[in-house]
């Protein structure tokens, strides 16, 4: 049995039936006849044996016309052969680089998609930390004049508080005058008591009155000190305070400084971010470069196989015209009459 399901009777069958109508037994008319099945080498081997059964009655014509019909089939054959492994290999080739070229690019596109959903959180949180370095500078500055104006209160209360202090030494001053004055008095009435009988009694009114008056001084004097001394004791609290208040201030003023170096990190963390999507969008750009060359090339690849499609065609054309050419010289061969009384040029001597 043949490969293909054919039997050499239907070769037979198919070969007889073509020469009845008068075309020549081709391997392609054989295989035709047969409804396309077996293969072109089973239904060659068949046709040469079914010739040399038949003891070579074409003779040299057939021959000829076999081997011509042979070396046009092999030709056509590896032709396509050929053909079918050169768009095999490109198209191989074609799919693994498409692959290669989508995986990249889809994992660039991650990437890219990673990182941007990153610097966009880095954005959010660099707005929410301007935000919040807006309202600290707003609170440091609130506390800034805060300062300054209890720097400036200080430094009133300190002012208020050494001319109290002047004017309380003057009075002690004044006091301690008023003392000595009424010492030295003292002292001339005594001297002088002996000597001023008749006006003691005027001295004495007198010096009672010049009492009386530098009591009152005194008692002034002390009711002011006393003043003096709860406004110097309210002075000295409010000192403290502002004191207070004025190390408070500090204390926040290192804060904003700690907060205004993490809002520095995070604009140089930022920038770096800003420089890596800047060179994941070159090596983007040059993806695309890569993908337009391989496109190029798909297109010369395309070109190619479509130049070998050409070059096949015209090589199965050629194969026709080859095959129709042999069986026209096969049937001219078949009809050509012999020299004596139409035999077979073969069989004349």
């Amino acid at each position: 049995m043949a490969r293909g399901g054919i039997y050499k009777a239907e070769v037979i069958r198919a070969r007889d039936k073509l020469l009845a109508v008068g075309r020549y037994p081709s391997i392609d008319a054989v295989r035709q006849e047969l409804g396309n099945t077996g293969s072109k080498a089973t239904i060659h081997r068949y046709l040469k044996e079914i010739e040399e059964e038949e003891g070579g009655k074409s003779g040299t014509k057939v021959a000829i016309s076999e081997a011509l019909q042979d070396l046009v089939a092999r030709l056509a054959e590896r032709l396509q052969i050929e053909a079918d492994a050169r768009i095999a290999e490109v198209k191989a080739k074609y799919v693994a680089e498409l692959t290669e070229q989508r995986q990249m690019q889809e994992a660039v596109e991650a990437e890219a998609a990673g990182l941007r959903k990153a610097l966009e959180k880095v954005q959010a949180d660099l707005t929410e930390e301007q935000t919040r370095h807006q309202r600290t500078a707003e609170r440091l500055q609130h506390e800034i004049t805060a300062h300054a104006i209890a720097t400036q209160q200080v430094t009133d209360f300190e002012d208020r508080l050494r001319t109290e202090e002047r004017h309380r030494r003057s009075l002690e001053e004044k006091h301690t005058h008023a003392r000595e004055a009424l010492e030295h008095f003292r002292t001339a009435t005594k001297e002088q008591r002996e000597q001023d009988q008749r006006q003691h009694e005027q001295q004495v009114q007198y010096l009672q009155s010049e009492v009386k008056t530098i009591g009152n001084s005194l008692i002034q004097a002390q009711q002011v000190a006393a003043t003096s001394n709860q406004e110097n004791a309210r002075l000295t609290s409010e000192l403290s305070q502002s004191g207070r208040s004025l190390h408070d201030a500090r204390a926040e003023v290192r804060a904003l400084k700690d907060v205004k170096a993490e809002l520095v990190a995070a604009q140089q963390q930022m920038d770096r971010l800003g420089r890596r999507v800047a060179e994941l969008e070159t090596q983007i750009g040059a993806a695309n470069a890569t993908n337009e060359q391989l496109a190029a090339g798909r297109a010369q690849d395309r070109a190619e196989i479509h130049q070998l499609q050409i070059s096949l065609t015209a090589a199965r054309s050629a194969a026709e015209t080859q095959e129709q050419l042999a069986e026209k010289i096969q049937a001219w061969m078949n009809q050509k009459p012999g020299p004596a009384g139409g035999a077979p040029a073969a069989g004349t001597r």
